[in-house]
């Protein structure tokens, strides 16, 4: 499959993205490791690089390029057996269930709830010949928040929050979150269906912390967003779709989806995306191997497949996403020429600009304030 014919990015589908959905709401809840000596013992085992069976793989529809994982399947004599979920929660729900996956591609926050539980693998980066160009290259990676020493993730890929918008119908526009309240635009403007995302660039907007959940802080976003209200079309996480097919003049969109939207384009400069000065949300996939994964040496030789320069090449290209990986920013560079504003560099990664677990009262708080937005 070309990147032509990659009409849809897996942050493209319904998300739901409230954390109370299966009542995960505080960092590690949901993922009890209760007293299991065995469990732990299993976490911290170092997992021997070798093929040790088929590669169980668990992610986002169609968020490798299939070349990669057919290059993998033939070099090792595997079979990569696909699974798929649309939402962290979704993906919960399969591994509390017992399900067994070998390869799982978690969040930036989700990978600290799962590693607080006691869920995941502990990952050695020296077994790993390709891990160098990541944690060499990127250093926020090596010592990340959400897992301290990246002890039990790699990082997989970046992106930045921001306004997609049509050069044609708009103009240009001045560089803020307040450009959603553009009068041009009434009635053609949508933000991502997300809590974190849509109450985050509330925050954002009034110089709030991104993920605040003081009741007053909250008062304020909500009626900030309320203003919003009327101009909206509605909350969709289709951006570029709605950008392409005229249904939106601007969308919240992230920035990877608006690099894939650059191979549907016939011509990419009636389109526009710009990173608000006020702040935009950072966010991070991972690689993580689950505690009960039956293959972990086949997932690492799977991880140090994904960093090579070819793999990860073909994967930028594919997905639109960049890739924390040293030597790949060319390519990245070259996808984005006509929205350079989508790029992530290592300076861009700041621990303020990430979602955060909150409390289960925090989080209930957000929740609450993000069912006020949608109700309008």
């Amino acid at each position: 499959m070309s990147p032509e014919a990659h009409l849809l990015s897996r942050r493209s589908l319904l998300r739901a993205g409230t954390a109370t959905a299966l009542g995960l709401a505080a960092a590690g809840c949901g993922f009890a490791s209760g007293d299991d000596p065995a469990g732990k013992a299993t976490a911290e085992t170092p997992i021997d690089v070798k093929v040790d069976g088929d590669l169980v793989y668990f992610n986002w529809a169609d968020f490798v390029d299939p070349a990669v994982l057919e290059g993998f399947q033939e070099e090792y004599g595997v079979k990569v057996v696909q699974s798929n979920f649309d939402s962290m929660e979704g993906m919960a729900a399969k591994l509390n269930s017992g399900n067994q996956y070998d390869i799982i591609f978690p969040t930036a926050k989700w990978s600290q709830r799962l590693a607080a539980g006691g869920r995941l693998r502990t990952i050695d980066h020296t077994r790993l010949k390709n891990a160098e160009a990541v944690f060499a290259g990127y250093d926020y990676f090596a010592d990340p928040w959400y897992d301290p020493g990246s002890r039990h993730t790699v990082p997989f890929t970046m992106y930045k929050t921001g306004i997609g918008w049509r050069r044609d119908r708009l103009g240009d526009l001045t560089g803020s979150w307040d450009d959603l309240w553009n009068e041009q635009a009434k009635g053609k403007v949508f933000v991502l269906d997300d809590r974190d995302e849509v109450l985050g660039m509330g925050a954002l907007k009034l110089g709030l912390d991104l993920t605040t959940d003081d009741p007053d802080d909250l008062a304020r976003v909500t009626e900030t967003l309320r203003s919003l209200r009327p101009r909206l079309r509605g909350f969709s996480s289709d951006s570029y779709n709605n950008l392409l097919n005229g249904n939106a003049d601007m969308t919240q969109a992230w920035s990877g989806d608006m690099a894939a939207m650059l191979a549907q384009a016939e011509d990419p400069a009636v389109f526009g995306f710009e990173i608000a000065r006020e702040g935009a949300p950072l966010n991070s996939d991972c690689y993580a191997i689950p505690v009960n994964a039956q293959h972990p040496g086949t997932a690492m030789l799977f991880i140090d497949y994904m960093l090579r320069p070819s793999s990860v090449k073909k994967n930028i290209e594919y997905i639109g996403y960049p890739m924390p990986v040293r030597g790949s920013e060319d390519t990245y560079t070259a996808l984005v020429e006509p929205f350079p504003q989508c790029q992530v560099t290592a300076a861009d990664l700041k621990d303020d600009l990430y979602f955060r677990n909150g409390t289960t009262k925090g989080e209930q708080h957000r929740d609450a304030a993000w069912t006020d937005v949608k109700a309008g």
